[in-house]
Parts: structure tokens; C-alpha cells; sequence
């Protein structure tokens, strides 16, 4: 078994980021969709992006954004990768570098469509399906269903992640990484630091 990386998601402040990294996340994510209750604006992701050190992963989260865009931020801010959590075509996905491309897993027949985008996305990343909610919604879906699937790009897993049930999700999935957000938080947008570790810890098996 790999070592199962860590996504923390919905960033909002620099207390919360700091102690991100410090416990072992690899990556931050900043949510630039202003539906979201943990969207951030792009000054406030830069500041945050230029206190953490250089090796920690900065993932920009966009929904259906218009391409130019995601491009100024991710310049503004300094992203190191961008996750696109609508229904962005792989065409668009493929004008870009370093994609996570998000699937809303509500059964099987939304897993039919990874493989066309595979070519040109650098990862692919299950979250649950709910109907006018882009992620950050706390539920579950059903891990056990991408087992009947052969993915061509590393997998990540979120949708409801929290400490009672990551384990359970490495095990069935054996992912890249684990995605977590409204599970580890106090309240949308910040983050329970005692959470955050013990679910790092898990992750990282320091337990």
C-alpha cells in the first residue's frame, strides 16, 4: 500500500492553513465558487498561499468558470493545480495543466464518463452526488461502487470524509488521496483543528 496523500479542502484563513500543513496535509484547497460557504476571494487565497512553505500543493476549486478566469487567479495566487468541479468538458479541461477533474458520484452510470477525460487530466476525484450542491455537503456515497472500475489516472476520494469513516474508505478504495472538508470543520469555512488531525494521523497511519 502507497502512502495515501492528504487533501485538506476550503480554506478560508491562514490559522487553519498553517495548521494544515504542519499536521501533514499535502495540499490545500481554495474554493473560488461563490455559491460556496467556504469560498474565498483571490486576495485572501494569495495571502494565504504565500505563508506556507513550497512544498505543499495549492488547488484552486472551480465550477463551471469561465477560462479566463481560472487562469488569472491561478496566476494572482499562485495555484499549483486545478480541480474542476462542474460540468466542464474535457475539451476545457484539456486547455489547462495539472487538473483534478471532480465526479459527482450518484450510481454507476456516473462513472461511464472518467475514461474519456483521462487523457487529459492529471487526476480524477469522487464525490457524492446532490443536486445543486458542488461538494462540501458531508455525504457519503457509496465507495464500494469504484471497485468495478479501472481508473487510468490516480484516484481521490472525498465526499463526507471524516474521522469515522476515512479508514474505511482507503481500505475500499486504495485511492491516491483522501479529500476532506465539511468533516473536519467547526463550522463552514473553519476548520477543528483536533479533527484535522486525528484525521491526518488515520490517514497517515501515526495511530
Amino acid at each position: 500500500m502507497h502512502m495515501v496523500k492528504v487533501k485538506i479542502c476550503g480554506i478560508t484563513n491562514i490559522e487553519d492553513a498553517i495548521a494544515a500543513v504542519e499536521l501533514g496535509a499535502d495540499a490545500l484547497g481554495f474554493v473560488f465558487y461563490k455559491n460556496s460557504p467556504r469560498c474565498v476571494d483571490k486576495e485572501t487565497a494569495r495571502e494565504i498561499i504565500r505563508s506556507l512553505p513550497p512544498f505543499v500543493a495549492k488547488v484552486g476549486v472551480f465550477v463551471d468558470e469561465k477560462e479566463d478566469v481560472v487562469r488569472e487567479i491561478q496566476d494572482y495566487c499562485g495555484l499549483t493545480a486545478v480541480q474542476f468541479h462542474g460540468n466542464e468538458s474535457k475539451e476545457y479541461c484539456a486547455r489547462f495543466s495539472n487538473v483534478i477533474k471532480a465526479f459527482r458520484v450518484k450510481d454507476e452510470t456516473s462513472l461511464f464518463q472518467v475514461k474519456e477525460y483521462e487523457p487529459y487530466v492529471s487526476a480524477v476525484l469522487f464525490d457524492t452526488y446532490k443536486e445543486d450542491a458542488f461538494g462540501g455537503t458531508g455525504d457519503v456515497f457509496d465507495w464500494c461502487m469504484l471497485n468495478g472500475f479501472s481508473f487510468g489516472k490516480p484516484v481521490v476520494v472525498s465526499g463526507g470524509m471524516d474521522v469515522s469513516n476515512v479508514e474505511l474508505a482507503i481500505v475500499s478504495v486504495n485511492p491516491y488521496a483522501v479529500d476532506s472538508s465539511s468533516g473536519i470543520e467547526s463550522e463552514p469555512g473553519r476548520k477543528d483543528h483536533d479533527k484535522m488531525k486525528r484525521f491526518i494521523e488515520i490517514v497517515k497511519k501515526k495511530v
